[in-house]
């Protein structure tokens, strides 16, 4: 038994890569020629040749019992294998469930072609989830940050403001701090919320035709002040154009670039914004002369709550959200949103959008 057990095994391993009814058929057809050579083999040791027909009798009959014995012979070992296979995929799946998701199963060759498939799978969504996971971590860490700094600044100013002896002229300063980090902090919850938002699919869209150039030129004319005081030269070489899109939205990537611009471009430098038509696309670009952006970066520019070398200081301000969001709003109308810099001279946001944009799933 032992002996037909490792036979059994052999033939096991050499038809797996068999699938179905071809693995049946293959294991009858050597059971059948080992039966054949078998009896013949028994007949010439007794000295005797049956009929034809008894011949083929005895061979078909040989070859079911051998069959039937390898059948039985290599169930068991059979049965263990898959319940294995299965035990496996359940800790698997139980260790995800529990927040491990440094799982990874060996791929094996299988008849099943369903279950090295759950297996790939599995591998993906342990890899997927790890990756949201650190996203998670990270995105907590990073709120936390965002809101701690305020928070302290705000307690600080509010216990020195408790002393008696301090004078006026520095309560109003202190006050004026605690008012801006407040303003800080409400931004931050707003740009949260907005994302949110956008995650969730469930922000409202609403498309409507209207004249691209003059809503360019009616916000480049918002942060006139601005630009002024820094003495910029500010350019606007915009096509008409007229697009279907949701303005409300698209207003807030305007903003974001242009408010950008004028913030990182030092006194004396330039600005400037161009609105072209390429083939049935919409081409927004906003340049400036400021401090660039390094190429490392650029890569991470629009990932949440990044912040390049040139705004990790306390007088630019901002939460690292803005660019976030316009790449979400980008997305939604079914645009693409591109960074290019030479660090220390120029940097330039392109935006790519489709006349008639449709609302992204």
């Amino acid at each position: 038994m032992n002996i037909l057990r490792k036979t059994g095994r052999a033939l096991l391993r050499f038809i797996r890569i068999i699938d179905g009814p071809a693995a049946i058929l293959s294991s009858l057809l050597l059971c059948w020629t080992a039966a054949y050579f078998g009896l013949h083999w028994l007949y010439n040791q007794l000295n005797w040749q049956p009929h034809t027909l008894v011949n083929q009798l005895f061979t078909s009959l040989g070859g079911f019992l051998l069959f039937t014995a390898f059948v039985f012979s290599v169930a068991p070992f059979i049965r263990r294998k898959e319940l294995q296979m299965y035990q496996e995929l359940q800790e698997a799946l139980r260790r995800i469930a529990r927040g491990d998701f440094h799982v990874r199963l060996q791929s094996r060759r299988t008849a099943h072609e369903h279950i090295t498939q759950i297996i790939a799978d599995i591998n993906e969504m342990a890899v997927n989830l790890k990756e949201m996971e650190d996203m998670r971590q990270e995105f907590i860490a990073n709120v936390s940050h965002e809101i701690q700094s305020p928070l302290t600044s705000i307690s600080g100013f509010a216990r020195a403001m408790a002393a008696d002896e301090l004078p006026r002229s520095e309560q109003l300063q202190y006050l004026d701090i605690i008012e801006a980090e407040s303003v800080r902090m409400s931004r931050l919850s707003d740009d949260l919320l907005r994302l949110a938002s956008f995650d969730s699919k469930r922000h409202p869209f609403h498309p409507e035709l209207y004249r691209l150039d003059k809503q360019l030129r009616r916000l480049i004319l918002t942060f006139e002040r601005q630009w002024m005081e820094k003495e910029l030269e500010v350019s606007a070489d915009l096509d008409e154009i007229w697009m279907n899109a949701d303005p409300s939205l698209l207003s807030q990537v305007w903003v974001n670039l242009i408010q950008n611009a004028v913030k990182f471009t030092p006194p004396g430098g330039t600005i400037a914004v161009s609105l072209k038509l390429q083939n049935d696309h919409v081409v927004v670009s906003v340049k400036d002369s400021g401090i660039g952006i390094s190429e490392a970066d650029q890569n991470r520019i629009f990932e949440r709550f990044f912040k390049s070398d040139r705004s990790r200081t306390r007088s630019a301000g901002g939460s690292g959200l803005g660019l976030s969001i316009v790449s979400k709003i980008v997305e939604m109308h079914s645009g693409t949103i591109a960074v290019s810099s030479q660090p220390g001279e120029w940097s330039e946001f392109t935006v790519t959008l489709p006349l008639a944009p449709q609302q992204t799933e």
